[in-house]
């Protein structure tokens, strides 16, 4: 029996739906692991992206990315802080992005967001 033959004799008497549901059961298996590390991890280009999509120009999204990696913050989600910075100073969102731009000592404030146990 050739190595084909043997892998597939737990599928051949498989119909076509059942063969079907079988390669997206695996799919799923197989990617599951990597949404599950989405919802919990992010990276600089993401949060640009993020930032983008809020309405800041991609100068002011790097700075406030490069700010929120400065202050150890990133896996909170830049957009998250500068809503959060908005919401604190009764600012709108895109002004209190420019205010964290602007301020030498952005890291501090947007630490402050944080304290208290605020998980997001």
């Amino acid at each position: 029996m050739d190595l084909f033959e043997e892998k597939r004799k737990h599928l051949k008497d498989l119909n076509y739906k059942q063969l079907k549901e079988r390669f997206w059961e695996l799919a799923s298996d197989i990617t599951q692991p990597l949404v599950d590390f989405a919802k919990t991890h992010t990276s600089p280009s993401i949060e640009r992206s993020v930032l983008l999509r809020m309405g800041f120009n991609s100068m002011e999204a790097d700075a406030i990315t490069k700010k929120a990696v400065e202050a150890s913050l990133l896996g909170k989600g830049a957009g998250n802080i500068v809503l959060k910075y908005a919401k604190k100073t009764g600012l709108s969102y895109l002004d209190a992005g420019k205010k964290l731009i602007a301020m030498e000592d952005a890291d501090k404030e947007m630490k402050t967001l944080f304290e208290g146990g605020s998980k997001r």
